[in-house]
């Protein structure tokens, strides 16, 4: 993290947002879900009151199959469990839905920036949830109007944390190859691998994953932009003693997901020196676009670094109208925190960008809210590449 100069502003210059067209409400899915566990009354008890309490109010899918009534549900059955879709046809339904999503998202995103999707210079796609070849990179540049000739970079099956992973790639590529464009995109599906639950611990990743996609321009802001997210330095970091507390692994019937309710305390435990080497001897940022992996990760960083609850409402708002969406979540905090800052007509701010994936991983970084292209030399130069 060498002192560099400002002045190249390699920035977000553009968000793009999709949601699918199906909403559905966490008590209905919750009861889709307690319902198939009719035989085991203590964990449909557990199953409900799990649901109301992650901060989830609603939540979309691709799959049209959640909302009928619980006798057609084939994803969280009653009684009978041969039909259970297999992953071959979850795939088959995400190599159909993906594209759609992803190609809206990056749409908002190419005219957000005020660009020409010639002009992008690097793709890097962004997924765990499904995959495919030819895949997800290939098919957006025909759908978009990429060159041929684009830089691919497919980030696959690195969770939640993937979407700032990306960002932080595309920043680096800007640093290092003055002009180019890259283009981030990020689609997940993660409804699709929902299955019928045996055990407690399964029940907290079904409480809060919809789907969505979202993505961004990163390039060199120039003095016509405005309201753009400048980035600065960041970095990964594994937390020690946590790689059991988060798995994902490809099974017979979906994707199968473990998280462990140790996450929330063990970010608590490992997230106060890790910030203090990103903030190098700076103050705490007013900004925090946190990844709201769940009420309890918001919970958790909320207290031990004492910020207000107005620093984490924008992570606790996304949560609650559209659940935790793995990589994509993280550009909906930013785009929201964005568009208030902009109608708010708001001085420059300085933000943290935290995300948290399997490892455990960290994603951390530093950024700045830009309402109009200025040098902005400051002594805290040092963090902006």
């Amino acid at each position: 993290m060498n002192p560099v100069s400002n002045n190249s502003q390699v920035s977000i210059l553009g968000i793009g947002t999709a949601l699918p067209i199906h909403s559905i409400s966490q008590s209905v899915i919750a009861e889709l879900l307690a319902t198939s566990l009719h035989d085991q009354p203590d964990l449909a008890r557990f199953a409900r009151r799990i649901f109301r309490s992650c901060g989830v109010e609603t939540r979309y899918t691709c799959e049209p199959n959640y909302l009928g009534t619980s006798e057609e549900c084939r994803y969280l059955p009653v009684g009978d469990r041969s039909n259970i879709p297999t992953t071959e046809e979850r795939m088959n339904t995400y190599r159909r839905e993906a594209l759609p999503l992803a190609t809206a998202a990056a749409e908002k995103a190419i005219k957000d920036a005020n660009i020409q999707p010639g002009n992008i210079t690097h793709l890097i796609s962004v997924s765990c949830t499904g995959q495919y070849v030819p895949g997800l990179d290939v098919m957006l540049i025909r759908h978009l109007g990429l060159s041929s000739r684009v830089n691919r970079l497919p980030l696959i099956f690195q969770g939640c944390a993937a979407g700032l992973k990306a960002i932080q790639m595309a920043r680096d590529i800007v640093q290092s190859a003055p002009g180019s464009q890259v283009l981030v995109v990020c689609v997940e599906l993660c409804t699709l691998h929902f299955q019928p639950v045996k055990e407690r611990e399964a029940l907290f990743a079904a409480s809060f994953f919809g789907d969505g996609a979202s993505s961004c321009v990163i390039g060199h802001a120039e003095q016509h932009h405005t309201h753009y997210l400048q980035l600065g330095t960041g970095y990964s970091v594994l937390l020690p003693d946590s790689t059991e507390d988060m798995t994902w692994e490809v099974g017979n019937a979906g994707f199968d997901l473990y998280l462990s309710p140790r996450i929330p305390k063990l970010l608590g435990t490992h997230l106060v020196p890790e910030l203090e080497l990103l903030l190098a001897g700076d103050n705490l940022p007013d900004l925090w676009a946190i990844h709201p992996g769940g009420r309890g990760i918001v919970d958790s960083v909320q207290n031990v670094l004492n910020l207000r609850d107005e620093q984490t409402k924008f992570s606790r708002e996304i949560l609650r109208n559209a659940g935790n969406l793995s990589s994509v979540t993280i550009m909906f905090v930013l785009d929201a925190m964005r568009s208030e800052l902009q109608s708010v007509d708001s001085t420059a701010k300085e933000g943290v960008a935290m995300a948290f994936g399997p490892g455990l991983t960290a994603e951390l970084m530093r950024f700045r809210y830009v309402p109009s292209y200025v040098s902005l030399l400051t002594e805290h130069d040092h963090a902006y590449l």
